[in-house]
């Protein structure tokens, strides 16, 4: 396949956005397309942000033709733990049809497959590339950026591949995201560690208190987040749009997961908890002595991370002011509670049934030889809302990985079945999309 050898260059940029260390190795990433898209005939331009690099590109044919705007990001989550890895994350891999490494599946394999679609294509359609270099840490500088570059980012139609198929060989129209709100609670009870004899019994433990506290959080049994007002503006799902989703197979999901039950909020089916109902999940507890053997100490301070997951209505900052005040409300006395609000995004809802979305449906069918599903995903990309507000253009979601691609986890792989269909299925609809002129006014 001639769009592997040079995904295989990309994936061995280790493009780490959270990691300082790596801040060098994320814009070689962003050079590294650049010099790929220039060669394509497109011209770029590389705008620095306080941490990484937003890089546009655009290759204009004929002011009156439809206009594609293409978003998508070349950082990755860190690799740990390592020693999980079959082969090291960035080195890749391809074995059994599938390429290993971190960032296959989220982004650059996705990313890449709008490049390579654009390999000797004779279309009339205006292209536009917005990739960015921050989606990992929840794109604290794209958002503004789109928002005083509205008139450069004009487009008919926005294309974004950054989720998953509902199955395999199952072709899937995406229409739906849901939004994010990311919380870090820090717990301090004394002024230093103390020794859990000498002080045992009279010491504040923020362990104990942050179990607590995370037992507050959600009733047992029904699974209902607590906070007040947590699900006063969550939209209903109506039965016209429930007929739309596929079937989900509960026991093939169990297997996949390794459990016997799939746990979550009582009264809904396991695909409206995965998308049309709110989450609230704890990402990460730490506190006291983590090290070999024993050491009798009370932490002076714990913590943990929050995700809450997001449907329409719910605003991301409404939504943790919610959890703050409740989570100080429900803080034991004795204890000194931090809130620090990392990252959110809003959840969106798309036409499934755009004229875009049609064209779409069209090549996935002609590809594929079947007619996609269409489908919600649980999963948040902040800056979709953004570009579906600035530049009021329906947005099409071809998620191209698989729900088993081991995204920010070990492992991470994408299906090159998947790359060289999602590469035919793009090229299908830049061709229908110039045939038919749709969304030039």
């Amino acid at each position: 396949m001639n769009a592997l050898a040079p995904l295989l260059e990309f994936l061995a940029i280790p493009s780490v956005s959270t990691d300082p260390a790596h801040k060098e190795d994320v814009r070689r990433a962003a050079l590294w397309l650049s010099e790929r898209l220039r060669a394509l005939g497109f011209t770029t331009e590389l705008h620095e942000t306080p941490l990484h690099p937003i890089l546009y590109a655009e290759r204009l044919v004929d002011p009156k033709a439809p206009t594609v705007l293409v978003y998508g990001h070349y950082d990755v989550q860190p690799p740990d733990p390592l020693g999980l890895w079959t082969t090291p994350p960035f080195e890749p891999t391809v074995r059994e049809g599938k390429v290993f490494a971190r960032g296959a599946s989220d982004d650059k394999g996705q990313l890449w497959a709008h490049v390579a679609a654009l390999e000797g294509l004779e279309a009339r359609v205006n292209l536009k590339f917005l990739v960015e270099g921050e989606e990992e840490i929840g794109s604290p500088h794209l958002l503004p950026f789109v928002r005083a570059h509205r008139e450069k980012l004009r487009a008919d139609v926005v294309l974004i591949s950054d989720g998953a198929m509902f199955a395999p060989e199952t072709p899937t129209l995406t229409y739906g995201l849901r939004g994010l709100t990311y919380l870090e609670v820090r717990l301090k009870g004394a002024r230093r560690d103390l020794h859990s004899g000498a002080f045992g019994g009279v010491a504040p433990n923020p362990i104990q208190a942050l179990g607590w506290i995370l037992a507050r959080l959600k009733e047992e049994g029904t699974g209902q987040v607590l906070i007040p007002g947590f699900y006063d503006r969550v939209r209903p799902v109506s039965e016209e749009e429930r007929r739309l989703w596929p079937a989900l197979d509960e026991e093939a999901l169990r297997r996949e997961l390794g459990v016997e039950v799939l746990p979550g909020e009582a009264g809904y089916t396991p695909l409206e908890r995965l998308w049309a109902r709110p989450t609230l999940d704890p990402n990460g507890v730490w506190g006291g002595y983590q090290g070999e053997g024993s050491k009798t100490v009370i932490p002076a301070e714990a913590g943990m991370k929050l995700s809450m997951r997001l449907v329409p209505d719910q605003d991301p900052e409404e939504v943790a002011e919610l959890a703050e005040r409740y989570l100080q409300e429900i803080c034991p006395p004795g204890y000194r509670l931090e809130v620090v609000r990392l990252h959110g995004g809003r959840p969106v809802l798309t036409d499934p049934f755009s004229p875009p979305m049609r064209l779409m449906a069209r090549a996935l069918e002609e590809v594929w030889g079947r007619p996609p599903v269409y489908a919600r995903e649980g999963g948040t990309i902040p800056v979709v809302a953004e570009l579906q507000e600035a530049l009021s253009a329906p947005v099409v979601l071809l998620g191209l990985g698989l729900n088993d691609d081991n995204l920010h986890a070990p492992n991470e792989k994408f299906d090159l079945v998947n790359l060289e269909k999602g590469i035919a299925t793009l090229r299908r609809f830049h061709q229908l999309l110039a045939a038919q002129g749709l969304g030039h006014s």
